[in-house]
Parts: C-alpha cells; sequence; structure tokens
C-alpha cells in the first residue's frame, strides 16, 4: 500500500507540473486516502503514527496548494498580506507540530519504546 501510495503521489504532482487537472485533482483522492489508512494502520506506534499523520498533512496542505493554483485563487488576498495560497500553512505546520511532539516530547520521555513495525 505505501508503494502505490508514492505513484498516486507522484501522478498528482506530475498533473499539477504539467498543469493537467483532471490527473492532479483526481490523484488527490486515492494518494490522501491511502495516507490516512497508513497513519490509521499505525496509530500503534507514537513514531509512526506521527510520521504518517504528518505525511497526511503535507498532502493535505499539497492538494490545496495546487487547486488554488489550478483555479486561480492563490494571489488572492485573504487580509493584511496573506494569499490563498498561504493558507496551506495550517496543514504544513500541523505536520509539523506532529513531528515536533514526537521528537520534543514523546521520544524523550519514552527512550526504550519500540519505534518501528
Amino acid at each position: 500500500m505505501e508503494n502505490l501510495h508514492i505513484v498516486f503521489w507522484l501522478l498528482k504532482d506530475i498533473g499539477w507540473c504539467l498543469i493537467w487537472k483532471p490527473l492532479g485533482l483526481v490523484m488527490i483522492f486515492p494518494t490522501l486516502l491511502i495516507a490516512i489508512l497508513i497513519a490509521y494502520n499505525t496509530r500503534q506506534l507514537v513514531s509512526e503514527l506521527c510520521h504518517n499523520l504528518a505525511i497526511a498533512f503535507w498532502i493535505s496542505a499539497n492538494s490545496y496548494w495546487m487547486i488554488s493554483e489550478f483555479l486561480h485563487f492563490d494571489e488572492l488576498m485573504v487580509f493584511a498580506g496573506v494569499t490563498f495560497k498561504h493558507l496551506a500553512l495550517v496543514p504544513f505546520l500541523l505536520g509539523l507540530i506532529c513531528l515536533l511532539y514526537y521528537y520534543i516530547w514523546w521520544k524523550p520521555r519514552h527512550p526504550d519504546s519500540i519505534e518501528t513495525m
């Protein structure tokens, strides 16, 4: 499933790069769905869960950014110099928070835990 996930992700980004909207937009769904399923399936291992949640948030941010460019609202202002493209920072930061939680809080308090499957 993880290998297929990479194929979908690459197809999504190829669609974005080539400005082929149908491919880019359609590939959001399997890419994000598999990322969420991978995170769910690894929920017993905090290390894997945090990293896989960060990936799901990354794909969400990346997909939103792509959509904003495809639909030409990426440069529109939301407020005070912030564009709609900048709103992609929300899921990017949520992913970063997942990783910071793991590396700064959880891992130092559980040094002997099993970290991989």
